[in-house]
């Protein structure tokens, strides 16, 4: 069965030794995303671009979402975002989770992690 690598260029993909997201069994499995930004809406927000670029370059889209993780340091953080993630799922939302957890650095304040139809 084939699969399919996508990288978006960013440092720590190869420091770490992961991708962006990867295709294969009919899914694509998109890395757990942090964005920039000042605010967890700002950082949200910037995951879902970058979130968007790679499902595009699997052939998928937000569409073809089926399932979603949320990682926040802060959970009463959450509630900022709900209008940015309905925006981006729209009339398709996908199974969900919400985690209250520690992330790699204390300046991201929102981590997104999906998995898709490939396209």
């Amino acid at each position: 069965m084939p699969i399919t690598r996508i990288s978006s260029g960013g440092e720590f993909e190869t420091k770490i030794g992961y991708c962006r997201a990867v295709v294969a069994g009919g899914f694509v499995h998109v890395a757990g995303t942090v964005g920039q930004g000042d605010t967890v809406t700002d950082q949200c927000a910037h995951a879902l671009d970058i979130i968007e670029t790679a499902l595009k370059n699997a052939g998928s889209g937000f569409e073809h979402v089926v399932r979603v993780n949320y990682y926040l340091p802060d959970r009463h953080e959450f509630e900022a975002c709900w209008p940015l993630l309905q925006a981006a799922f729209g009339e398709n939302p996908p199974a969900a989770t919400m985690v209250e957890c520690n992330l790699i650095d204390l300046k991201y304040r929102i981590e997104i992690e999906v998995t898709a139809l490939a396209g």
